[in-house]
């Protein structure tokens, strides 16, 4: 890989995409777990064991994605004191953090390793469809902000 001088367009707009994907995982797993955890109860981050590790299970994915945020919030603090933000980068990195997690979600979570589904006792289907194509859906629109964020910084333009 490359290493490009502090301050180099290239290199910022990587370190803000990073910074915006961690805060967005970090959002999309808030929202997880608020709204299906907590508020509907649909399901735990672990619902293999009793009810007590899914609630422990609840707790460690709310401290990881608290540090997530905490540690995306610094990073883009620091881009944003430095006025090294790249907007056009930034938001692409948000929507690829918010998708990406959806999708891993999705994907490994409820099908690869069980560990929990979207919701019980109900043909699972038009939920895994739903979650999973709206994770798709997002995560796409980052990876068309992100190509023509990446246009942008080639052309000299402001992202």
């Amino acid at each position: 890989m490359t290493e490009f001088p502090q301050g180099s367009g290239r290199r910022e707009g990587r370190r803000s995409a990073v910074a915006c994907a961690l805060i967005g995982a970090a959002v999309m797993a808030a929202v997880d777990e608020i709204v299906f955890h907590q508020v509907l109860g649909w399901h735990h981050f672990y619902d293999r064991s009793t009810p007590a590790v899914g609630l422990l299970s609840d707790g460690l994915l709310h401290t990881a994605e608290l540090l997530a945020l905490v540690a995306g919030f610094f990073l883009y603090a620091d881009l944003r004191r430095r006025r090294a933000l790249s907007p056009g980068h930034a938001w692409a990195g948000f929507l690829l953090g918010v998708g990406g997690f959806q999708l891993f979600d999705g994907v490994v979570d409820h099908k690869l390793l069980r560990v929990h589904q979207v919701r019980y006792g109900v043909d699972l289907a038009p939920y895994d469809w739903a979650w999973n194509a709206f994770g798709a859906v997002v995560f796409l629109a980052g990876c068309g902000l992100a190509v023509r964020a990446r246009r942008r910084t080639r052309r000299g333009g402001r992202v």
